[in-house]
């Protein structure tokens, strides 16, 4: 049995082991596949992995041999479902591999606006402190978590998991989520978008890209918020709209934007949210900690045992 794996890189850049997909069949990695590449490469490949390469119905239709697609990512957007599905094509994805590392980005990203640790040790590191006539100095606004109000929009794996650890945290916690409240634990509050929106000082995005959420934080949602919220976003970059979150940055409407997604990746140099000061962008690593992505691997070998032995899981079509 031939196996693909078309972009290998960013799942395991050398520090993992590929030896569970070897002894499963053939297998070939790629590092990377652009468009070009993807049929020659997938010759005769019953099981490809792909992570970020698409899967179209045009390039599925020339690939007839092909039994398997393996997304090695929670996301599946890249495949052609309805396509896959007509060609009798499994679709696989790899489910709440990511949450533990997620909701520690998304502290990071808040603790970044609430602590400035960053700040702080750059300003040390030119001798700002060792210059400094009392024992302690800030220049920035220095702020608690606990008695603030965190908006969560999406209560799945992450979105929950974010609300239990801002409780912990003493945080006032609304959702808009599609669960009952009388299913919510205690201390999380259900409300509408609309309603999170007016009442919180950190907005958190945390559901799935859809085309009615698509830019659901634009201008006319911004103009809704608290002036100066904090708005995090480690969701979809296509959740906003980045041109009008730029301009909230600069009006002072948003106080401060920390993302590690956008909509486009990697993002366009002259992206007008690159030259915000108080946009925080990291570079689409929220999922990547080591114990992530060992068990994506764990699991994307699993999903192909299962496959094969006829009781597919994590099938998405």
């Amino acid at each position: 049995m031939k196996i693909v794996v078309l972009d290998g890189y960013s799942v395991n850049p050398g520090d993992l082991s590929w030896k569970g997909l070897e002894m499963l069949g053939e297998l070939n990695v790629y590092e990377r596949t652009n468009s070009k590449q993807i049929i020659e490469r997938c010759n005769n490949a019953e099981i490809v992995l792909t992570n970020k390469v698409e899967m179209s119905a045009k390039i599925l239709k020339q690939l007839p041999q092909l039994k398997y697609i393996g997304v090695l990512a929670t996301g599946y957007n890249v495949v052609d479902l309805n396509a896959a599905k007509e060609q009798g094509i499994i679709v696989t994805n790899i489910p709440a591999y990511s949450t533990n590392s997620v909701v520690q980005m998304t502290f990071a990203h808040i603790l970044n606006f609430t602590n400035r640790v960053a700040h702080y040790a750059k300003e040390n590191r030119e001798g700002k402190w060792s210059n400094n006539s009392d024992f302690c100095y800030w220049d920035t606004p220095l702020r608690e978590l606990a008695s603030r109000t965190i908006g969560i929009v999406g209560l799945g794996n992450i979105g929950y998991k974010v609300a239990i650890v801002a409780r912990n945290l003493g945080m006032e916690v609304y959702a808009c989520t599609s669960k009952n409240s009388a299913d919510l634990p205690e201390g999380i509050q259900k409300t509408t978008f609309q309603g999170l929106l007016g009442v919180s000082d950190i907005l958190t995005l945390h559901c799935p890209l859809t085309d009615k959420n698509k830019e659901m934080i634009n201008a006319d949602t911004i103009s809704k918020m608290k002036h100066g919220a904090i708005l995090i976003n480690t969701g979809r970059g296509k959740l906003v709209n980045e041109a009008d979150v730029a301009a909230a940055l600069q009006s002072g409407q948003l106080g401060g934007y920390g993302a590690d997604v956008m909509c486009q990746e990697p993002p366009h140099k002259d992206n007008p949210l690159l030259a915000q000061p108080n946009a925080y962008i990291t570079p689409h690593i929220a999922w990547a900690t080591l114990e992530a992505r060992t068990r994506l691997m764990n699991i994307a070998v699993d999903n192909i045992k299962s496959f094969i032995s006829g009781t597919p899981k994590n099938v998405v079509n």
